[in-house]
């Protein structure tokens, strides 16, 4: 396989697209959780439960389309090899936990790879939809809509009181997370952030790194998303969170303005270290190689680099993952080997924008 045509299979096609304030926020997130009413949850469910689940959605919904999400594909973890699994993790297609599930999970994936829906996961059902940029409510709106077309087959485990039922109890009432994916650089360099973190959370919030609970904010990107699902209607929790997201996007905006007037040259020098590095490594960590992208995504947003793509920390945030680095290969890596290729795939990404 040539770089071009790997890099152009592996990125999603919705991450291509630009979105409501792409500089900062890469992208939006309504995540659903919902199970059958007359089949026991996957957590304590039986082989035979848990068949009957995968069967019912391969029969109704494999190859379907809904509105403009085409030709939903069901993917059976069975049938994968762990370096493929880790690939789908690498692209949040899936999460971690349903990759380590059993044989009987899987997920409906569209063609553009904007919709998601893991089966058999710590609940029957995990819908997920994204969208570019800061698009929470359009996100909501589509959810919902998939949602409904969903249900017209499927009678979701519901209780008046409570709201929707789930495994765990933390998502039960809407079963929603709400979640946006940032790039903080700024407020991470002025070391703001680590100041901002306790005063999210205490709003009910909670800010994560790039994979969710208990990741590291790699490259300076964070996932900040809802913790109350019970109490709030789903609408009033995308408010909340679009709320504390906007004035996050002022607080960085404001951060990076400052860094380029008072401390100018530095952040410059700062910024092209980190585009030599990438350009010229023959070896080159997961961590290094986050950082470096960070600066070199911060650069372009300030106007300092102008001849880079600025979907280029996007993408190499996931073509240098592990998962993809050994699909790439073809093999199974050591861990050297693949910060020798992390280093190549990087110097050819540049090679391509110039």
């Amino acid at each position: 396989m040539s770089f071009q045509q790997f890099v152009n299979e592996a990125i999603s096609p919705w991450m291509r697209e630009d979105g409501p304030d792409s500089d900062i926020v890469m992208s939006s997130r309504i995540r659903l959780a919902r199970n059958f009413d007359n089949i026991i949850f996957p957590i304590i469910a039986t082989e035979e439960d848990l068949t009957k689940v995968l069967s019912f959605f391969e029969e109704q919904y494999n190859q379907q389309s809904f509105q403009t999400y085409k030709d939903l594909e069901l993917i059976k973890m069975k049938d994968m090899q762990p370096i493929e699994k880790r690939v789908l993790v690498e692209k949040h297609l899936i999460s971690p936990y349903l990759a380590g599930a059993s044989d009987q999970a899987g997920a409906l994936i569209s063609l553009n790879e904007q919709v998601s829906i893991m089966v058999n996961e710590e609940d029957h059902i995990r819908i997920q939809l994204y969208f570019p940029g800061f698009q929470l409510e359009k996100a909501l709106e589509k959810a919902f809509e998939l949602d409904d077309w969903l249900e017209e087959k499927v009678d979701y485990a519901f209780d008046e009181s409570r709201g929707y039922l789930t495994s765990c109890p933390t998502n039960v009432g809407t079963g929603m997370r709400a979640s946006v994916m940032m790039h903080l650089p700024a407020l991470a360099i002025t070391q703001r952030i680590n100041r901002m973190m306790p005063a999210i959370n205490q709003l009910g919030l909670v800010v994560r790194g790039i994979y969710g609970e208990g990741s590291e904010a790699l490259g300076n990107i964070f996932q900040i998303s809802n913790q109350i699902t019970l109490g709030k209607s789903e609408l009033d929790i995308v408010q909340d969170l679009q709320s504390v997201v906007e004035k996050l996007i002022v607080q960085e905006r404001e951060a990076r303005s400052r860094l380029v007037e008072e401390n100018g040259i530095q952040l410059e020098n700062r910024v092209f270290r980190s585009y030599g590095v990438l350009e010229h490594s023959r070896i080159i960590e997961s961590k290094e190689a986050a950082s470096c992208l960070s600066d070199v995504r911060l650069g372009i947003d300030v106007g300092y680099i102008k001849n880079i793509s600025n979907t280029i920390l996007n993408e190499l945030m996931i073509l240098t993952q592990p998962g993809f680095l050994q699909q790439y290969a073809g093999k199974t890596l050591s861990a050297q080997e693949r910060d020798i290729l992390r280093a190549s795939l990087i110097r050819q990404r540049f090679n391509m924008e110039n």
